[in-house]
């Protein structure tokens, strides 16, 4: 009879089993079955934001369920993705951030989740950053920027804080040029346009969706943009590259993550989706026309994406000692 009991035991534990197992796969056929959730850790208005949305668009078309978006700013997107790291791993929360879930990791002293509890599911754009001066500055050129750089007390450049985008374009400009940038902080990217515009400061790198309509407005001058192609709204502008200085290369990029344990069927449903949304005519009428690149590819892509990135941006941090604010 004990080895009977013990039988019937493990028939039932296997049984048990397999019915979690089935489980699992029946929600991932399933899905999605309710709203998803795309967390923007900024606020409104953002680069990111902007990107996030017309995705989110695009992917509620291509899945037939409806995709939010809720913004979660604070500590520099680490709100926002904390939250997301610690979310059921159901496929229905997904975080759409930018850079700083690889950067956040090397500045800041400590963290509320490990850099593995996110999982990178696809890049959905990059918005090259665009050094740019007051419309009526002295300044012509990137060449005369660093040239102002280096007479007198140098230069004031804005940034959106530590380890922003504007704030590895100055480090990039003073470790290839030994340009002299004295680094002012504002509490976002534009804050800082504003405040080039207002001869606060004299210079700033932001997202070409920022400051676009500022360029065309003819409230500011481009210098260069710092990505690996010239942006198709501003064919006028060169890259760095283009101008000698190959090493000033980083972009406003934006992607979607999930916590880790989401099933794999989900990530690649969710892949699949963002890639299409990203070639349809709407979400490139919307995206190309502000100069953001709609990017897509396989996980692996995004993958390889972000190691060549934090390898990369790594050793500048390193090299100039970035510290948490």
């Amino acid at each position: 009879m004990k080895t009977f009991g013990n039988f019937l035991h493990t028939r039932q534990v296997c049984a048990a089993l397999l019915c979690v197992v089935f489980a699992g796969a029946a929600s991932a056929d399933i899905w999605p079955s309710r709203v998803i959730k795309f967390v923007v850790p900024f606020g409104p208005g953002g680069a990111n934001d902007l990107v996030a949305r017309a995705v989110a668009e695009g992917v509620s078309k291509q899945l037939g369920q409806t995709v939010v978006v809720e913004n979660k700013p604070g500590a520099g997107s680490v709100l926002g993705a904390d939250l997301v790291a610690k979310a059921a791993p159901d496929g229905y929360t997904f975080l759409a951030p930018a850079g700083g879930v690889i950067t956040n990791s090397l500045i800041k002293s400590k963290m509320p989740y490990q850099p593995e509890d996110l999982v990178p599911v696809a890049l959905m754009a990059v918005s090259p950053s665009v050094i740019v001066v007051a419309a009526d500055s002295p300044v012509k050129d990137l060449k005369g920027l660093v040239a102002l750089s280096k007479q007198g007390a140098g230069i004031n450049f804005s940034t959106a804080g530590t380890g922003s985008t504007p704030h590895f374009v100055a480090e990039m400009l003073r470790l290839k040029t030994h340009a002299n940038i004295q680094i002012v902080p504002y509490k976002s990217g534009s804050e800082g346009v504003v405040a080039v515009m207002g001869k606060q400061v004299d210079a700033t790198s932001e997202a070409s969706v920022v400051v676009l309509p500022q360029i065309k407005a003819g409230r500011l001058r481009p210098l260069a943009s710092t990505w690996s192609r010239r942006i198709a709204a501003l064919p006028d502008i060169p890259t760095t590259k283009e101008l000698g200085y190959p090493e000033v290369f980083i972009g406003h990029w934006s992607g979607i993550f999930a916590p880790k344990g989401t099933p794999e069927e989900i990530l690649e449903k969710m892949n699949h989706a963002v890639a299409a949304a990203l070639q349809s005519p709407e979400v490139r009428a919307r995206f190309i026309p502000q100069g953001i690149d709609p990017m897509g590819g396989s996980r692996a892509d995004f993958v390889k994406f972000l190691a060549s990135e934090k390898a990369r941006l790594e050793p500048i941090v390193r090299s100039v000692h970035m510290q948490e604010d």
